[in-house]
């Protein structure tokens, strides 16, 4: 970190802006999303949790998340697990100040701040996929375990100096440490926790309120502007092409999901606009800073296309119970995004010498991609299969079957969230 160099004034205030946009992706653009699709009896539980996540995963980052990720002790000293994890140099932010700048010449506790965001959306994401069948308290654990364990390692190997950082993996803000991470994570726990009660394939249980979806997706798509464009940490012509791409990709996914619902089901749905939008939004994310326009638009047509095959048709032959589709559409889309990048990464965009695509000559990225991205699949499935099995011997996963048929708010949390 540089403490010599003077403060960039634009530069901070442009990632402080950033950093505020992707706490709303959380609170309230996952919070409302995923809370209009559940059923009414469960809405209140959703909520509890975007919360208490923005809280827990904030207090673990600052007093040792940002060290293990970002701390360069283990690495300076030479030792070999400095590629796996950063060090222990930063905990509590030791020796952090005021003063202390890091890259784009914006104060380091900022930078801290905006990192706090990613680790606080992406356990977010998981969400989705047990919904309406799992204990407060298991879920509290859960998630405590997996941003130590799952989280902050992949988050080293990728952004901190690790191993995969240093093969040369492209991901500008995401792909990778946060949506495959994630929508690995919501498969597995949706497949162990196993089906709701009132679960039947190809009968859906139906979202108690659409407005709350839409919402959710419009500060979705507002937060991401920050989580895409802010990932370069400077004001520039990375962060404009980023904030430009992110939009495009995000409408042609959306116009593509609709053509698609309409098509299949023969009505274009609110809410099928609404999960393509979110689905060319995730598989943008990794390729933000690295493709131009043409990248953007195939990425947006090709994604929800997979994504919507997943969610109707894979999802119900092999009849597991992702609630809210954070598989179909967060896993499957971020797998779809990492991989693209290694096609359409360009360096009109990167710059010479930076990185470049197969579809430009470059075979060698695309591969160092897909390593990336099985690497990131694999670990992601082992570390919480355990985690799981952890907190199920512990305090428990699942409730009791007349807990949810009366349902979460009221049983967990002794609330209602439409009192007569």
């Amino acid at each position: 970190m540089d403490t010599m160099s003077l403060l960039d004034t634009g530069n901070t205030a442009w990632i402080i802006v950033a950093s505020i946009l992707v706490l709303l992706m959380t609170i309230p653009g996952i919070a409302l999303f995923y809370g209009g699709l559940v059923r009414q009896k469960n809405v209140l539980s959703i909520l509890m949790q975007s919360l208490l996540i923005v809280g827990v995963v904030s207090v673990l980052w600052i007093a040792f998340g940002y060290s293990f990720v970002f701390g360069t002790g283990l690495m300076e000293s030479g030792s070999w697990l400095g590629h796996v994890i950063g060090g222990f140099d930063k905990v509590m932010l030791n020796g952090i100040t005021t003063s202390t700048l890091t890259t784009g010449n914006i104060p380091e506790l900022l930078f801290v701040l905006f990192q706090c965001m990613f680790a606080i959306i992406t356990p977010a994401l998981i969400l989705g996929a047990f919904a309406e069948r799992v204990k407060f308290s298991g879920f509290l654990l859960f998630t405590v375990l997996w941003c130590i364990f799952a989280y902050i390692p992949m988050a080293h190997w990728v952004w901190g100096g690790g191993f995969l950082q240093q093969m040369g993996a492209i991901d500008f803000a995401g792909g990778t440490v946060v949506h495959i991470n994630a929508g690995i994570s919501a498969l597995v726990m949706a497949i162990l926790v196993g089906k709701r009660n009132a679960y039947k394939t190809g009968h859906a249980l139906l979202p108690h309120n659409i407005t709350f979806v839409f919402m959710g997706t419009a500060f979705l798509w507002l937060g991401w502007f920050g989580f895409n464009a802010g990932s370069g940490l400077q004001a520039d012509g990375i962060a404009a092409n980023a904030f430009l791409v992110t939009h495009l990709a995000t409408c042609v996914a959306a116009l593509t999901w609709m053509a698609v619902d309409w098509i299949h089901n023969k009505k274009p749905t609110t809410v099928g606009a609404c999960t393509g939008a979110v689905s060319g939004l995730v598989a943008i994310t990794p390729a933000a800073g690295t493709v131009d326009i043409l990248g953007a638009f195939f990425i947006g047509l090709i994604t929800p296309i997979v994504c919507f095959y997943m969610v109707a048709v894979i999802k119900p032959h092999f009849k597991y119970d992702d609630t809210l589709d954070a598989f179909g559409v967060h896993g499957i889309g971020g797998i779809i995004g990492s991989i693209l990048t290694g096609v359409f990464a360009t360096q009109v965009i990167s710059g010479e010498g930076g990185a470049q695509g197969a579809l430009y000559g470059d075979w060698h990225q695309l591969w160092v991609q897909i390593f990336a991205t099985v690497i990131s699949i694999v670990f992601s499935a082992v570390m919480t299969y355990i985690l799981f099995k952890v907190t199920d011997r512990l305090v428990g996963v699942r409730v009791d079957r007349r807990v949810e048929e009366e349902g979460l708010d009221i049983y967990e949390h002794g609330e209602s969230a439409y009192n007569r």
